[in-house]
């Protein structure tokens, strides 16, 4: 049984539960687990809509009778605390978070709930970090941004790396490779909505600008320098595979996270601790031109992005509505692959720690949606190993190793070879 005695009415409110990930997040859960174990609200402002999404899970997952929803406006901040106050945890896909998460995270905190999301608005994160990391840590409260593809497969992968090196040559790993080897996937609306946020809020706000030069500006404050540089940009080859690799579209964010997780842990790593995303391609000719095409392919949707006119065009005429996503057959049929690498130095000479974390489901949408849903349910169960127990947090800081059995329980492939 994993319901435990507490004066909430719900474990989880999957918020924004007729969005597009959302009703997958609440399919996870009602597949995966039964209402002996556990209570589940649905969230959102429709009710019809939140009504017939729940008549249909119920109709389709044996053992769930019934499927309370929860009315709240991401606008109204009293309806957003009274949403907070009658669960353990929100699992939140309600974005762009920019625009509609603050006040839910704030909430939360008065609350003494504790949060997850699936952001990848590093603006809007850093903004978060500054305004809320010390209340939420006085709270004890769990804010844990990023627990999707951005960033679990990088962020977990790299503290696996890291627990079994220490664990087996009582040395941390000094540099870390994350690998985007395999993927297949759609994209919604919504993820490129938050995307145009982003670039958004860069373009009036010098602290945005700042946050997306600065490889880490998601540090503690007074903590925001080190031996890293920005993110790769060009095709390069790479240190530890001698291989061609290009640029990696999510290298921003997850190297990012990956260093608040070390420095929020007080840099078990080292602080002279390296890491690096990358899209690996082949070795030779052939794949130096491979990684200089995806080079190319995303300066010119970076600098496309970066004009507010071919910004807004994209988003008119070009991107899917926020509610559209990738059909259920393309969700089905997509994969991932991401090999994070660590090499550490010992007296008997150099050694490296490999960790793979995959899905054969789209990356995006199938699989974020079981990883949000098992981020809940470690918060709501407390299994988070020797993670923080309260803060503006990373997957890696604020949940920690236990995620990767939730994961393997859930149809992910996560594996760890010395």
């Amino acid at each position: 049984m994993l319901v435990t005695s507490t004066s909430q009415e719900f474990d989880i409110v999957v918020w924004g539960a007729t969005g597009f990930v959302g009703q997958l997040v609440a399919e996870h859960l009602t597949r995966a687990y039964t209402a002996a174990e556990l209570t589940v609200a649905l969230g959102g402002r429709d009710e019809a809509a939140l009504d017939r999404l729940a008549d249909r899970l119920t109709t389709q997952q044996d053992g769930w009778d019934e499927l309370p929803i929860v009315l709240a406006d991401a606008t109204d901040d009293t309806s957003l605390h009274e949403l907070a106050e009658r669960t353990q945890v929100v699992a939140t896909t309600v974005g762009p978070y920019t625009e509609y998460g603050t006040s839910l995270v704030a909430a939360c905190i008065d609350a003494g709930t504790d949060y997850c999301d699936l952001t990848g608005e590093i603006t809007w994160v850093r903004q978060m970090i500054d305004r809320y990391h010390d209340r939420a840590v006085e709270a004890n409260v769990r804010i844990v941004h990023s627990c999707g593809f951005d960033s679990i497969p990088a962020d977990l992968g790299t503290k696996l790396v890291q627990s079994s090196a220490l664990a087996a040559y009582d040395t941390p790993c000094e540099l870390v490779r994350i690998y985007l080897e395999d993927g297949r996937g759609g994209v919604s609306g919504g993820t490129l909505a938050s995307a145009v946020a982003m670039f958004a809020a860069a373009e009036h706000d010098p602290l945005a600008r700042q946050t997306l030069t600065n490889p880490y500006s998601l540090a503690p404050s007074g903590e925001r320098t080190g031996v890293d540089s920005a993110e790769q940009r060009g095709p390069r080859r790479d240190p530890l595979r001698s291989l061609w690799t290009a640029p990696s579209p999510m290298a921003a964010v997850n190297e990012r996270v990956v260093r608040r997780s070390n420095a929020l842990l007080g840099y078990p790593w080292g602080r002279e601790f390296r890491c690096r995303e990358v899209v690996p391609t082949d070795r030779g000719v052939g794949g130096a031109l491979a990684a200089g095409g995806i080079a190319a392919g995303l300066a010119l949707g970076t600098a496309a992005m970066s004009v507010r006119p071919l910004r807004a065009g994209l988003q008119r005429f070009v991107f899917p509505d926020r509610g559209d996503g990738p059909s259920r057959k393309e969700i089905e049929n997509g994969h991932f692959t991401v090999r994070v690498v660590g090499r550490g130095t010992t007296a008997a000479g150099p050694f490296t720690v490999e960790c793979e974390i995959g899905a054969a489901q789209d990356p995006g949408y199938g699989a974020t949606a079981k990883l949000l849903g098992e981020s809940a349910m470690c918060l709501l169960t407390d299994d988070t190993g020797d993670s923080l127990a309260g803060g503006i947090l990373t997957p890696a800081s604020g949940i920690g190793d236990p995620l990767a059995d939730r994961l393997r329980g859930a149809g992910l492939t996560v594996k760890i070879d010395e």
